[in-house]
């Protein structure tokens, strides 16, 4: 088998860049390169941390069926701890969603924490807040959304996610296609 190809054959089927991969794994963009051609070997925590941030396993990976999995449960969930600008973290809830026409996500913002800009983009968000306040920002306007609210948008302009209040927002994100 062929691992570092099947890596970029996994990658190019979730619409990642090297660059997009690199940082969902905590790894170089030059790392993920090397690994895809061969040149290097990643040690099996890092070639599962990979697998992960592709929406797969060490399991699915070797296995040559491609049963889907229906239903998943925490231990199937990736959580990614965020620093200062995110101030909280996000967990894909559904690890092989890269590869579906939409990813769920649950985003957890700290105080003042808000998501990165994200740039405009075909397809659509859907959000509902959980706990909190936010503010969404969709190129110059601002929506206010509570606890128990919901957002709908075709992302037309760069738009972010800050949490407004002084207390952990929590909400689920949903974007078609995956852009997470």
């Amino acid at each position: 088998m062929n691992i570092g190809e099947k890596l970029r054959q996994l990658r190019l089927q979730r619409n990642l860049t090297q660059e997009e991969m690199a940082d969902r794994c905590e790894l170089s963009k030059g790392f993920i390169s090397q690994v895809e051609r061969d040149l290097a070997s990643p040690s099996i925590a890092t070639l599962t941390d990979m697998l992960e941030c592709l929406g797969s396993n060490l399991k699915e990976f070797f296995s040559e069926s491609g049963n889907e999995k229906t239903v998943f449960s925490q231990d199937d969930m990736f959580i990614k701890e965020d620093g200062e600008l995110l101030r909280g973290s996000i967990t894909w809830l559904v690890p092989s969603a890269q590869k579906n026409d939409m990813e769920p996500i649950l985003v957890e913002l700290g105080e003042q924490g808000q998501t990165q800009d994200m740039p405009p983009h075909e397809g659509e968000e859907f959000g509902y807040i959980l706990s909190g306040t936010v503010t969404l920002e969709v190129g110059t306007k601002r929506f206010k959304v509570h606890t128990g609210e919901s957002f709908c948008l075709h992302p037309n302009a760069p738009h972010r996610i800050v949490n407004s209040g002084k207390r952990t927002a929590r909400f689920l994100w949903v974007s078609t296609p995956p852009n997470f």
